[in-house]
């Protein structure tokens, strides 16, 4: 499992917002600035979050995004799932994969099962406000 940029930037855009949490609408330039992010690329990102319920963006004077719910009921899981997708370590356990012809001799599917599971376990226990006031 490899996270990409997209996913990684995605998170420093949420932890910003998480921090500056409040009901007005925050510029994406203001948080490329902040972060150090090309606009062009945040501006790729914000649709699928914006999409998935995370957040709400205003166009226009005054516009920009803020969170449409609490950090704390953000999880980085949710996060990493609309921007990188499934976090399937092995093709057989996206979603909507077909059956792999091998999966009942597979000696390796058990493994690849827990750590699917133990991966997104992980990512849904942290809340965006846990990322947001961490001191690392």
């Amino acid at each position: 499992m490899l996270v990409s940029t997209k996913g990684r930037y995605a998170l420093r855009v949420m932890i910003d917002l998480a921090q500056g949490y409040s009901e007005s609408y925050i510029p994406m330039k203001d948080v490329a600035a902040r972060q150090g992010l090309s606009l062009k690329y945040i501006e790729r990102i914000m649709p699928l979050l914006n999409k998935g319920g995370l957040v709400q963006g205003v166009h226009g004077k005054g516009g920009g995004y803020r969170l449409s719910k609490d950090p704390k009921d953000i999880s980085a899981g949710e996060i990493l799932q609309l921007t990188e997708g499934s976090l399937a370590p092995v093709a057989c356990l996206e979603c909507g994969a077909e059956e792999c012809p091998r999966a009942k001799d597979c000696k390796t599917l058990p493994m690849w099962n827990e750590f699917h599971s133990m991966a997104n376990d992980y990512f849904n226990s942290i809340s965006l406000a846990d990322l947001a006031n961490s001191e690392k």
